[in-house]
């Protein structure tokens, strides 16, 4: 695959920015709009109503009178299943366009194929995406551990068995049904793992390959917070964009509860972590140096990996905990793609750099405007 040459081949003023009809589609577009970018959503057959109807490109009434360009995307194309994307007659189409296709974490989910994403999928991609596959634990190269280890950066211990438990963990396994959802449960000790794990695997609700997969990890008490970050390569600068936390289907229903009623709930209901939403948050100021610091260190370390720097967005998912000495920063999980909140531009530190409060897909959009200007495109793409 050679991205600098099929770049070469563009007409790279008529750029058209290209997404994966889910997860922050809607954020992307409207950032590559705001910027002049054409903008197209590949979506499956049965999900691209949002995209085909309701935030279609379109004429309607302005805020004040007269006519104006609503909505923000401007072409749709409908697949059987999103895997058809990798097809070359499909992958042809949108070099005829000039697209420039962003990825973000449904893409991984639905291609399921790193290998296919890094050797099959010939499309200019914003970002590093050698650097997608590191998100999944023991994938057997460089993961996010591997990464945080160099980087000196604290993470969760990990038990790699059952027996070491020592200590009050969470387990983390692919579901048997939704293999991109993860369930979670609480042990102590080991005999504690063999007995929840064996009633999980008994119930269905995963299977013993993917228990023999899982992670176990010191679980961590803290308030848990995203730091959005964005690393511009052109100008060597580290961004924070912003900062969000999550919403869990049952599990935020049950946390509202009184704690005797979450008592009696907990006897007849699991406990689901699976995401609905985030919400925006703040963070003390006397934070923001420690994130910073975080943040750096993530991107020198996939600098001097043999995978590339980072391009663009990355999250880092953490636990702020209480002192003795300070408050402390513990990154749990990493993300280096798109973030799926576009909520983050209801928070502050964009603003405080920029003079206006920016979402993911507009900074991404700046991005390779200023890159497309410099003629500097194979600098952000991969």
């Amino acid at each position: 695959m050679n991205i600098k040459k099929i770049l070469e081949d563009y007409d790279k003023n008529n750029i058209t920015i290209a997404v994966l009809g889910s997860h922050s589609a809607l954020d992307v577009c409207r950032g590559a709009k705001d910027l002049g970018f054409k903008t197209l959503v590949i979506t499956e057959k049965g999900r691209g109503t949002p995209y085909s109807k309701y935030y279609r490109t379109q004429t309607g009434p302005s805020a004040g009178s007269g006519l104006a360009t609503l909505g923000c995307v401007d072409e749709v194309i409908e697949l059987d299943n999103f895997k058809d994307i990798l097809k070359p007659e499909i992958q042809e189409d949108l070099r005829k366009r000039n697209a420039i296709f962003i990825p973000h974490r449904s893409f991984e989910v639905y291609i399921n194929d790193y290998d296919a994403i890094e050797n099959d999928f010939n499309i200019p991609m914003f970002g590093n995406r050698k650097l997608l596959r590191t998100e999944e634990r023991g994938s057997g190269g460089i993961d996010q551990y591997k990464i945080m280890d160099e980087a000196g950066i604290r993470y969760p211990k990990q038990f790699n068995q059952a027996k070491d438990i020592d200590r009050l963990c969470i387990v983390k396994v692919l579901e048997k049904e939704r293999g991109f959802e993860r369930a979670f449960f609480l042990v102590s000790s080991g005999a504690e793992y063999k007995k929840l794990s064996g009633q999980a695997v008994l119930g269905g609700l995963i299977t013993q390959e993917q228990l023999d997969q899982a992670v176990i990890e010191e679980f961590i008490l803290g308030v848990q917070v995203n730091f959005n970050f964005f690393f511009d390569p052109i100008n060597n600068r580290l961004e924070l964009l912003g900062t969000d936390t999550r919403r869990q289907t049952n599990l935020d229903g049950l946390l509202r509860l009184p704690g005797f009623q979450q008592e009696k709930v907990l006897k007849k209901i699991s406990v689901k972590y699976e995401e609905a939403g985030h919400i925006a948050v703040t963070v003390l100021e006397s934070l923001l140096e420690p994130a910073f610091e975080l943040g750096e260190k993530f991107v020198e370390a996939t600098i001097e990996s043999n995978l590339g720097g980072l391009i663009g967005p990355f999250g880092l998912q953490t636990m702020i905990i209480p002192g003795p000495p300070k408050k402390e920063i513990i990154v749990f999980d990493v993300s280096p793609r798109m973030p799926g909140s576009p909520g983050i531009s209801s928070t502050p530190y964009s603003g405080y750099l920029y003079g206006e409060s920016l979402s993911v897909g507009k900074r991404v959009a700046m991005e390779i405007k200023e890159a497309q200007k410099l003629n500097k495109l194979e600098e952000i793409v991969t």
